[in-house]
């Protein structure tokens, strides 16, 4: 069963161990940070601050840190799982006559559960703040000694497209200004930095901020969904059950029933104010640029909410989960479109865009530079900024099999292709922001029609019935 809201998990993972209260109080300033960061990258438990100084708002980190959390919090075994749900779902087609209908009857009533609910009282809003709101009343972290400020790390962002009216949920980091405003980091590529080039000159456009909701809605705030697809429905289709959303009460937007927080407000077309340097999950400092500000304009919040935060860095961190549950979830998307791919995987060292290893069946010279080109065709895998293609006995989760097929399939003349296009805009090092040369290299066995006029040598293995026969007498080894 779906998780309602971050009570739930929090109250599961005490129970199994998987989560500390940490009763001594500590600082939003750094030291809750240094402390998840060390946490982390030992694969620990969640962590509940209980005490933050200058707030009354216990914080949660690290709630999505390993895959046994991942597990419980998306209803899986493995994330493989997510990937076969999307599968299923993705392969839905008319029904050609009633014995199709029929059977097509159980995947019907899973999509109609995916929905948004719209409900009148929501926990949310059970208590209400309009009057002087204040940013600064929340345990905002700053989590490294040369950012901006303080930042909220877990937002998610809520706009709607001025002209088509679609909903919009995507996760922007949010510098905390003062009492009453903050910088939203709106990414040129982004929907949310799109719905803002499209609101309308000299009126306030609305912008609701939900902190904490249910993890999976959470989570699908993060996912590189199609244009004008809504978030919300991915996180019906994945907990199996609607999200359930209230109107906010100083705009028209509706945010999470469940939140444990919402802020209410809107930016104005044209403003724009320094925001950053932000230690980022590149394990660099993105600079300081100019982005919108975030005007507040009401804080809502349950009875005892609990602000959820995250630490981005230097890798492994809290989000290298986050990013292999997209890897997996999407990879039968991308394989409808390329379905010569056998496996990707996106390292979390390589910041889940500067490196994708593939996997493909080979059928024809040159194919691996096809897929290198399609991959940078594919919506957000537009920012890849290197991929290396295998071919299919390659186990592209095994660095050790990715780095040996590397080292002897490739000659840097012949196969290293390089193009320009879009980079993430916090690649620091493009000459240029936001486009700079990207990088595919064919690591695949070469064919005489690929210009290769040797035999190209057999890998050394051992006679399968050798290995049987050994793999039988082991055991009286003493080995």
């Amino acid at each position: 069963m779906p998780f309602k809201n971050l009570q739930e998990p929090i109250k599961m993972l005490a129970a199994k161990q998987q989560l500390v209260k940490i009763a001594e109080p500590v600082n939003p300033y750094l030291e809750i940070a240094e402390i998840t960061d060390r946490v982390v990258k030992q694969n620990g438990p969640a962590l509940l601050f209980q005490n933050p100084t200058d707030s009354g708002f216990p914080v949660l980190t690290n709630l999505y840190g390993n895959l046994e959390r991942i597990q419980a919090i998306f209803d899986i075994e493995t994330l493989d799982d997510l990937g076969g749900r999307f599968a299923r779902f993705l392969e839905m087609g008319p029904p050609k006559g009633w014995v199709e209908k029929l059977k097509l009857l159980p995947r019907l009533k899973e999509v109609a559960n995916i929905f948004p609910k719209t409900v009148k009282r929501a926990p949310c809003q059970e208590i209400i703040i309009t009057e002087n709101p204040d940013l600064k009343t929340l345990p905002v972290l700053t989590c490294w000694p040369e950012d901006g400020g303080p930042f909220i790390t877990l937002p998610v962002v809520i706009t709607h497209h001025p002209k088509t009216g679609r909903r919009n949920l995507g996760m922007y980091r949010m510098q905390v200004y003062d009492e009453r405003t903050a910088g939203l980091h709106w990414h040129v590529h982004k929907d949310g930095a799109d719905h803002y080039r499209e609101s309308a000159p000299g009126e306030p456009f609305p912008v609701a901020v939900a902190l904490g909701p249910d993890p999976v809605t959470t989570y699908c705030a993060t996912a590189p969904l199609p244009d004008g697809v809504d978030e919300l429905l991915l996180s019906g289709f994945l907990r199996q059950k609607p999200v359930e959303t209230v109107r906010c009460v100083t705009n028209d937007l509706e945010v999470p029933a469940e939140s444990q927080l919402v802020l209410e407000g809107y930016v104005n077309p044209g403003e724009l104010r320094s925001e950053g340097p932000f230690g980022d999950h590149t394990g660099y400092y993105s600079p300081a640029d100019r982005y919108p500000v975030f005007h507040l304009t009401a804080i809502t919040h349950r009875k005892d909410p609990i602000y959820p935060a995250t630490i981005v860095g230097y890798p492994p961190m809290e989000d290298q989960w986050l990013g292999k549950v997209t890897e997996r979830l999407f990879l039968p998307l991308i394989k409808q479109q390329l379905p010569e791919i056998v496996d990707m995987n996106l390292p979390v060292e390589g910041c889940f865009h500067n490196l994708c290893f593939v996997s493909i069946k080979k059928r024809y010279p040159g194919h691996a530079h096809k897929v290198m080109q399609a991959i940078w065709g594919l919506g957000q895998m537009m920012f890849t900024k290197m991929i290396f293609v295998f071919d299919q006995d390659v186990d592209v989760q095994d660095l050790s099999q990715v780095l040996f097929h590397l080292g002897g399939n490739v000659d840097p003349g012949r196969d290293i292709t390089t193009v320009k296009g879009p980079v993430d805009a916090l690649d620091h090092a493009s000459t240029l922001p936001h486009i700079g040369t990207k990088m595919g290299m064919d690591c695949t066995a070469k064919w005489p029609t690929e210009g290769y006029d040797r035999n190209w040598p057999k890998r050394i293995k051992m006679s399968p019935h050798i290995v049987q026969r050994i793999d039988d007498i082991w055991s009286r080894l003493g080995l």
